[in-house]
């Protein structure tokens, strides 16, 4: 936790702080204290000097005798609720990417599509104030948001940081020094084109993360990647998380859960002169041109016609299984 992080999430409410409100029935109500000021729900209000002082983790009484817990809002519950512009990457892929990219203190980090800051914030977390988050985004509305939201949860603007809005191609090679940066970031709608200035700005062994949402993204970076030259073998992923209900013996899986967000491609940049090994393949006749498409074929795929006498075997099982005789459906040798 750095230091600017830490002095707002410990001691006691402060004017200005966000505070989430539960109710009985588990519906939260994120409000910012402001002495003098009340919150009001369909039943009941509640003052905000009742909190203002009060410990993180305490509840309060409205004037309905509806009872609220107090606490401060995790930031996996922050980028929930705050003012988005564009969608936001959910806190378990922002958890995927800091750990598997190997986010550490102290280290340079390019971020390409900023979006409402979401992702933002858990790298300058991770980061710390040691470290420098170079952001890139198209949108300047978009860029606001996010440095107010996170502006909003550090309650400062955070010293690590540096927004600049434009083109990651174009802008990128005047912000930070070639072989200077220790993992880049990309969450944009083409991320293959901008392999070549992601190589120039990587330190050898440093990491490329990119979270694309389609399938055929996916393909189109990997094998980007591979025809580069300058990165290892891609490594791809998604993850799907599902919480469980639990309430006395009846414990089960919920009903809704958080499905399919994007997928997360990876590698690690070469050093300068280096080529990958040469993969290992069983021979499959894979192709990426859209006029051979059409010609592709099951083996293509490693899915290979099976051979007559297996087909035999099989239908001897199936009659076996079946009780049937054989005479009654003969098999064709």
């Amino acid at each position: 936790m750095t230091a600017i992080d830490a002095g707002l999430r410990r001691g006691p409410f402060r004017p200005g702080e966000r505070v989430q409100l539960t109710d009985p029935k588990g519906r939260m109500h994120t409000i910012t204290l402001a002495e003098g000021k009340q919150f009001h729900t369909h039943r009941g209000f509640l003052q905000h000097d009742d909190l203002i002082g009060a410990p993180d983790g305490s509840t309060i009484t409205n004037t309905a005798g509806t009872q609220y817990l107090a606490i401060r809002p995790l930031l996996s519950d922050y980028v929930m609720s705050m003012p988005r512009g564009a969608a936001v990457i959910y806190p378990k892929d922002a958890g995927q990417i800091v750990q598997m990219a190997d986010i550490f203190p102290g280290a340079v980090v390019v971020e390409a599509g900023v979006g409402s800051g979401a992702l933002s914030m858990s790298l300058l977390r991770a980061i710390g104030e040691e470290g420098r988050l170079h952001s890139f985004e198209r949108r300047a509305d978009f860029a606001e948001i996010a440095k107010g939201n996170a502006r909003v949860f550090f309650g400062m603007d955070h010293p690590a940081w540096t927004v600049t809005v434009g083109d990651l191609v174009e802008s990128m090679p005047s912000a930070v020094e070639p072989a200077s940066v220790d993992r880049v970031v990309l969450d944009m709608l083409a991320p293959w084109e901008c392999l070549d200035v992601v190589a120039d700005a990587l330190l050898p062994g440093g990491v490329l993360i990119c979270y694309v949402a389609t399938a055929t993204q996916l393909s189109r970076v990997a094998e980007g990647m591979r025809e580069h030259g300058g990165y290892t073998e891609p490594q791809a992923w998604e993850s799907i998380v599902r919480g469980w209900h639990l309430e006395g013996l009846a414990v089960r899986p919920q009903h809704r859960m958080h499905g399919h967000t994007g997928f997360l491609i990876s590698a690690r940049r070469l050093a300068p002169g280096f080529a990958p090994p040469l993969r290992k393949r069983r021979p499959g006749g894979y192709t990426n041109d859209p006029d051979e498409i059409e010609s592709v074929t099951d083996a293509d795929f490693g899915q290979h016609e099976p051979s007559a006498k297996r087909v035999r075997r099989a239908a001897r099982v199936a009659l076996a299984v079946s009780g049937l005789q054989p005479d009654r459906c003969r098999i064709a040798d």
